[in-house]
């Protein structure tokens, strides 16, 4: 729809129009030798073509209005999990995926737009359910951010109702109604279920170390449950427990860590005739046999969250032995105390204004251990520089509020893709105001930005200084970060990984080789791509590429696997598909000039079994579901009054209205409307022979 406005008032057209004839009536009163006629439409179109000009002077707007109608959409959620797989024969699968694009189709004719998606995100409707895990939450919280501020109507779940990973779908917030269709059997099958083993991922060789299987019998009462431990296929364990009237055992191992290195072990519990699913009756653990720990030093003036921020980032790390010391609060021992004691030592409000620990400072700095210093608002930072910290502040008392920004040519460690999105989402902390200088060879990790504005301060850096690395933490309130990336994500995955990665590089002596070829993590599941990195460097340290990377891959039977590519600035990772289970050991070859270069080393791929832990339906979770969204909960027999159900929906179709404003005087057709206007009087004046 169109609509013509002004800037002026509308009432001066009149006089558009008058000038127009005015202007005409001057030009043409008097008698020419053309004829009357011919005069008159000279007249017409002089007096048109000034009125037209006039018209434009009091500012014409032309207001276009489009009125788009978005058609409402409905999703179909699949669970495409194996436990579905391991319930519906091929037979059942098929009807299922029948019956749901016939309610498709009946939906598209009520004038619905019917989307697809799965619980991994992918948008189709393949029914193959080869998913690993069942995340349902995610999956409807990640439907509603994806269809936020549109027409989404309704979304129908089908699903068994088992969710293994995650949080439950009924605590996710949901705005429009989720019908659910409930896939399986809600019967309690006889079945025995190793549930959980726990253990430690870290032993240390020469040690015993517990192990402890929770067995699950469901519709089992006095049976004799055999569970056993093997390593190398050969049984190093068995305990026998009698089930009685209880529903969970627990069967507790204790092992020897002899060997070094990765070590397997096969946890199994001997079938019983009544079952039915055996899948859910072993498991593997892997458990990483090591020398000792590295002990990691915090020292501290006076409590503070940031310190409980880094000590659970430091004890998911079993590698590491966490001490704090707080003068006159909470004293490490004296041992770990002295100089060297330590691989890494933390001063969180390094050099305190109190001098609480200037003396330990002092006497650790002696040492060439690594240091992490964090500078807070009860740091003396005019005493840094004198003390052998290389960081000097332009003015002291004052603080500003900022938050961090990852630079992305930061080299000394990776971090995974989404860690900027994440952190730039973090909220502020405070760092003393100004400018201030630090060691220009210091690798830079975080930046800090004030507001929206990215400054080249740094806020956490790297450097070496004589042999020793050294980080510096300039700012306070770090705590802050991992709650909310908490309550973001439900997981400190990212400020973990940071804070992780930069204590292994502290506490790691520098690797002075020439060709390091090593796996982005120790431990892969076997639906992930096992993804390796290379680095070739000269005799300059420079990294160069265009080497030749041979690999080779030996699993727990011995057998070899060899693969071969050729490195470059855009590929200097290679990734290996499709490994089982089990511990794999590798050995990477390549020519550094004329000098050949090998790196061994090993990792392990996981089976995720999750699935087959519980294959009995849970529809009174779908149940609850619906009833809390304002949908309903069908099964797989239904869908006869499912599609009723869905003839009675209507079809609201949203509105969107765009509006534009585009000035006459934009528009061809008027600027061209004044050339015709002017050129047939131009061309009847010239053929009647006026000039």
């Amino acid at each position: 729809m169109q609509q013509l406005q002004f800037e002026y008032s509308p009432l001066l057209i009149l006089v558009c129009v008058a000038a127009g004839l005015g202007y005409a009536f001057i030009l043409y009163r008097s008698k020419n030798h053309w004829s009357k006629r011919t005069n008159q439409v000279l007249f017409a179109l002089r007096a048109g073509a000034v009125a037209l000009l006039c018209f434009l002077l009091i500012g014409p707007i032309v207001k276009l209005t489009v009125n788009q109608v978005e058609k409402p959409t409905h999703v179909f959620l699949i669970d495409n999990s194996t436990s579905i797989r391991e319930v519906l024969d091929s037979v059942k699968r098929q009807q299922l995926e029948v019956g749901l694009t016939q309610m498709a189709e009946v939906l598209v004719q009520q004038g619905f737009d019917v989307q697809w998606r799965n619980l991994s995100g992918d948008a189709n409707n393949n029914f193959k359910f080869t998913n690993t895990q069942s995340d349902i939450s995610s999956a409807l919280r990640q439907t509603m951010a994806e269809f936020e501020g549109k027409n989404l109507a309704g979304v129908t779940l089908a699903s068994d109702g088992i969710y293994n990973s995650g949080t439950s779908p009924l605590y996710t917030p949901i705005n429009v109604p989720v019908s659910t269709i409930g896939i399986g059997d809600t019967a309690l099958r006889a079945d025995l279920v190793l549930k959980n083993i726990a253990y430690n991922k870290i032993a240390y060789q020469g040690n015993k170390f517990p192990v402890r299987a929770e067995v699950i019998a469901q519709n089992l009462a006095n049976e004799n449950v055999s569970v056993t431990i093997s390593k190398n296929g050969k049984i190093i364990d068995q305990q026998t427990k009698n089930t009685g009237n209880l529903s969970s055992l627990d069967v507790d191992f204790l092992l020897d860590a002899t060997e070094k290195g990765t070590q397997r072990f096969d946890v199994a519990i001997a079938p019983l005739r009544k079952e039915t699913n055996l899948k859910n009756n072993r498991a593997s653990i892997f458990i990483d046999v090591v020398e000792g720990k590295k002990k990691i030093l915090l020292v501290a003036p006076a409590p503070h969250p940031d310190i409980k921020a880094i000590r659970a980032v430091v004890e998911k790390n079993s590698n590491y032995e966490f001490h704090l010391h707080i003068p006159a609060i909470s004293e490490a021992p004296a041992d770990v105390l002295k100089p060297g004691a330590t691989e890494l030592v933390i001063f969180h409000q390094v050099l305190d204004a109190g001098n609480r620990t200037a003396a330990l400072f002092q006497s650790l700095l002696k040492s060439k251990i690594s240091l992490l210093v964090m500078v807070g608002s009860q740091s003396n930072l005019r005493q840094l520089q004198p003390n052998g910290i290389a960081l000097s502040f332009e003015s002291a008392g004052q603080f500003d509020e900022v938050t961090p920004l990852v630079n992305s040519d930061f080299r000394d460690f990776t971090f995974p893709e989404n860690t900027n999105g994440i952190i730039s989402r973090y909220p502020p902390a405070e760092v003393p105001f100004g400018k201030f200088s630090y060691p220009p060879q210091a690798s830079i990790l975080l930046y800090q930005r004030i507001g929206n504005v990215a400054t080249t301060r740094p806020m956490l850096m790297t450097w070496t200084d004589d042999n020793r690395k050294i980080a510096a933490l300039v700012g306070e309130g770090i705590w802050r970060w991992r709650l909310q990336e908490f309550m973001a994500t439900e997981k400190t995955e990212v400020f973990d990984d940071v804070f992780l990665k930069l204590i292994q590089y502290l506490t790691t002596l520098d690797d002075k080789r020439k060709f390091r070829f090593f796996p982005i993590q120790n431990e892969f599941i076997e639906s992930q791509s096992v993804t390796f990195e290379s680095q070739v460097y000269n005799d300059l340290f420079e990294r160069v590429y265009g080497n030749k990377i041979d690999i080779e891959l030996k699993d727990e039977q011995g057998k070899s696997s060899h693969y071969d590519y050729v490195t470059s600035a855009a590929g200097a990772r290679y990734q290996i598909g499709g490994l089982k289970e089990g511990v794999y050991r590798y050995s990477a070859k390549t020519n550094v000039g004329t000098k050949p270069e090998q790196v061994q080393g090993q990792f392990l791929v996981t089976a995720a079994n999750i699935e087959a832990q519980s294959l009995t339906a849970d529809f009174g979770l779908l149940r609850k579901l619906s009833k809390n969204t304002g949908g309903k909960f069908y099964t797989t027999s239904d869908f006869a009054k499912l599609s009723q159900d869905f003839q009675k929906l209507e079809a609201k179709g949203l509105i969107h209205t765009d509006e534009s404003f585009n000035p006459l005087i934009n528009l061809k057709w008027f600027f061209f409307l004044l050339v015709l206007l002017l050129s047939a009087e131009w061309f009847l004046r010239k053929y009647n022979g006026g000039y």
